[in-house]
Parts: C-alpha cells; structure tokens; sequence
C-alpha cells in the first residue's frame, strides 16, 4: 500500500461542510465525555441487579479511564497514519457497538469488558475530533468552532449525571448505553461520508513507542486511581508506579532516537504546548476532584437524590455551553493567555471560598454563588487551552499535541480526585455530616491551591503571534 501524503493544510471549504465537521466532532466529543461520568448515578442500581461488590463496581468506571487514557495517543498517531477522518469514525463505530456490548452485557465481568472497548473506541475520537475542527476552519473562525466544541465538551460533563440518574429513574440502566448505539454508527457514517479525510506526516507505525506509552499511561493511572483502595506503600501499587515511571523514560527514549515518533520530543520545546499541558493538569486536578466530592456532599450530608444532585451542579456544570464559544472567539483576537489565567483564578477563588464556608447545613443559595464563579472559571480556560494548542504547532500534528494534551488531562483529573481522597481520607469520613465537611473542605481548599497554581503557569502562555506559513507561531 502506498504511504499516505500529508495534508498540505486546509482548503477552501463551504460553510455546509464546516457545520458538518463541527456537528460529528461535538456529537464525539460530547459521547465519549458524556461516558465519563453517566455511569456515576446508575452505580447503586447496577449494585442491585447484577449482585457486584463495590471493587467491582468502581471497575465499571476505572476500565472505560484506563483503556481511554492508555490509547489516546495511540489513536492520534494512527490517525496521522491511516486517515484522521477514516479513523476518527472506525472510533465512533467501535464505540457505538461496544455500547450495544454493554447493554447486553449479562454479568459484571462482560460489562467491564465492554467499557474497556468503549475507551478504545473513545481514544481516538477526543483527539481526532480537534484535528477534524482545525483542518475545516481557517485561523480566523477557529477560535470559535473550538470554543463551540469545548462548549459541547463541557455540556456532556454538566449532563452526565443528570441525563444519566433520567435515564435510570425512567427506564433502566442499560439504556444509558443504548441510546449511544444509533448516534455512534450514524455519526460515523456521516463522518466517512461528507468529511475530507486528512493525513498526518507519518508513513509508518511506531510500534514500540504505541506499546512503551501505552503501558506507562496504563501503570500510571491504575496505580493513582487504586492507591488509596489498596495502599500507596503495597507492593502492586507500587509496582504499577514505578513500572509506569519506567516505560515513560523508555518511551522518551526510544520516541528522541526513532525516524517516525508517534509523539516528537520536539513538542516539548514549545512554550504553548507545555503551559497548555500543565494548566491542562492543575484544571483537571482540581475540577474532577471537587465534582466528586461536592456532588457527594449533596447526596451523604444533605439527602438529596443522584437526579436532584445532578440538577444542583448545573449551574457550574453547564457554563461553558454559553461561554466557551466567546471565549474561543475572543481568544483568536487578543490571545488565549488573558483567558487562560483569569479562569483559572477565578476557579481558584470559588474553591476557596467553597472551602472556606461549607458546613452540614449551609442552604443551596449559599453554594450557588461558588457553583457560578467556578463554572465561568472553567468556561474560560477550555477553549482558550485548546487554542492555545492549534496555534502552537503546525497544523500536521495537532493530532499528535491533542493527543498529549488530553492524556495528561485524564491523568490530572484521575491524581486529582486521588490525592483530594487521601486528603479527605486523613481528616474526614462519612461517619457525620460534619465529618464528612472536615474532609471536604480540606480537599477542595487542596484543590484550589492546584487552581491558583495553575493560574500562574498560564502567565508564561506565549502571546498572540501572527501564524508563519507551515510552521508553529508561538515558541
């Protein structure tokens, strides 16, 4: 078979074109996020009906993160190789039928089974669907497809559980995973239909470094997300960190001396890719180790329902619907960084004052007001990060940045709610309301000092630079 020729760059594409691109990206987008955090509110009666232990239970959720984590480059790299369009929609297939497995799924074992192909089929979709989005519009709309598309991103984390605790109270848990089945075989048809495929550099597979990443993402992530169920200092979590550490040096290695690396150490030159990667890890830290908690908060301290908890966090969850897209636009016009380290101040400053003012009986109306600050927080960093990327590196490896970006993202958000437990875990417990607020606020005031740190590596974001034609504009 021929090598594929790289994209030369984006071509002239009607408006039509461009709608579909940004309507199949955010339709992938917004399922394999969506994944993430539906099963949450349908745990309890999985518990029931299919007679599992709790360890089991927390692999319905750890198996989809694992496989979706470990595989993120991989797919970006196959991408680049075989076709982003092509791959891109064989995710949104594999995805879709994996679905189909978990609905059927007869026992705890095959449903386990089948969230870890359902991450398989998310790897490459995450990646991919930026690339798709930066291939289809030129520089000077970018910002605000990419904001529309963090927008949808972060609709899919604010509907989780909401959409997921409908789903169960309404009809059945497994249904959670039917209705993905038609919009995943009918996106990636539409996507092999009416989207222009596109091509990376690469004219070959770099197999050892898939392998080397692959299972350093995969040590790496087990071990924080099973450190504080079975013991930082036990032998397998040590094992699995420090095997993990192994192959990441392995895998810089090998990736600095081979012809064709599926991630170029040359990324790790750039400004913008670092300062995008690390805020990326500071948001993600603190962001999904505050849901987790504060969600639970609602339902152990104040009785409320997975459906009612769900609808008391849309405030802040469903903010960068509306305010992401402004601030991708805008974002293309005076830079990300602006965005950047004032979203993540802010997100600083309500987890603070979360922290600070939390109690067993504090009234909705005295958390909404954190809820906000947060949520426009958050609304201003995600497309703006996203950018940040695009306009860092040349528009043939976007994939490759994306990829990196969003494997260091799920490691952040898996270490966050780690090391927010641990935290939680020493000064806290479910014993009491009370008990369970001493651990809390010392886990988001955690939080919020990984936020404001954040914030401060933003400031070192390149600025607005205009583009070289075929190169990176911002080192």
């Amino acid at each position: 078979m021929p090598a594929p020729r790289p994209s030369a760059g984006p071509v002239p594409r009607s408006s039509r074109t461009r709608a579909l691109t940004l309507g199949v990206a955010g339709i992938g987008v917004f399922m394999v996020v969506l994944d993430n955090l539906v099963v949450t509110t349908a745990l309890p009666v999985m518990r029931v009906d299919l007679g599992v232990s709790v360890t089991q239970l927390g692999w319905v959720i750890n198996a989809y993160t694992l496989a979706f984590a470990a595989l993120l480059l991989t797919g970006a790299a196959l991408g680049d190789r075989f076709g982003r369009r092509r791959v891109f929609a064989i995710g949104l297939a594999v995805f879709g039928l994996a679905s189909m497995g978990c609905a059927l799924a007869p026992d705890a074992a095959w449903l386990i089974f089948f969230r870890a192909v359902q991450g398989l089929g998310a790897a490459p979709v995450l990646p991919l669907s930026l690339t798709l989005l930066a291939d289809a519009f030129p520089p000077g709309k970018r910002g605000l497809a990419i904001g529309l598309w963090s927008g949808i991103s972060g609709l899919a984390v604010a509907a989780g559980p909401v959409v997921g605790g409908g789903i169960v109270d309404a009809l059945s848990w497994q249904w959670i995973f039917w209705v993905n089945v038609p919009i995943g075989l009918i996106g990636a048809g539409v996507a092999m239909l009416a989207l222009r495929e596109s091509h990376g550099p690469d004219t070959g597979i770099d197999i050892p470094g898939v392998v080397l990443m692959g299972l350093s993402v995969l040590g790496i992530v087990y071990g924080i997300v099973r450190g504080n169920e079975v013991g930082w200092g036990s032998v397998q979590i040590l094992t699995a960190l420090i095997g993990g550490a192994i192959m990441q040096a392995l895998f810089i290695w090998w990736e600095s001396r081979t012809t064709n690396p599926m991630l170029p150490m040359s990324l790790f030159r750039n400004r913008g890719v670092n300062v995008a990667n690390a805020a990326s890890v500071c948001l993600y830290f603190g962001l999904f180790g505050a849901v987790f908690f504060l969600a639970q908060f609602l339902q152990t301290v104040q009785g409320d329902s997975p459906l009612m908890a769900g609808a008391k966090v849309l405030p802040w969850t469903i903010m960068p619907m509306f305010i992401a897209p402004l601030a991708g636009a805008m974002s293309d016009r005076i830079g990300p960084r602006p965005f950047m380290v004032t979203g993540l101040a802010m997100m600083s400053g309500a987890f603070l004052w979360l922290g600070l003012i939390t109690e067993p009986t504090i009234t909705y109306w005295g958390l909404v007001g954190g809820f906000l600050l947060a949520g426009f927080g958050m609304s201003l960093v995600f497309a703006p990060v996203a950018n940040l990327l695009v306009m860092s590196v040349p528009l043939v490896e976007v994939g490759k940045a994306s990829g990196s970006n969003n494997t260091v993202r799920e490691v952040g958000g898996a270490l966050g709610i780690a090391v927010m437990t641990a935290i939680f875990t020493a000064s806290g417990s479910y014993a009491t309301g009370q008990a369970y607020v001493d651990g809390l606020n010392r886990a988001v005031l955690t939080g919020a000092a990984v936020l404001l740190l954040g914030a401060i590596i933003a400031l070192a974001a390149p600025p607005l630079r205009a583009p070289r034609p075929g190169s990176a504009p911002a080192r």
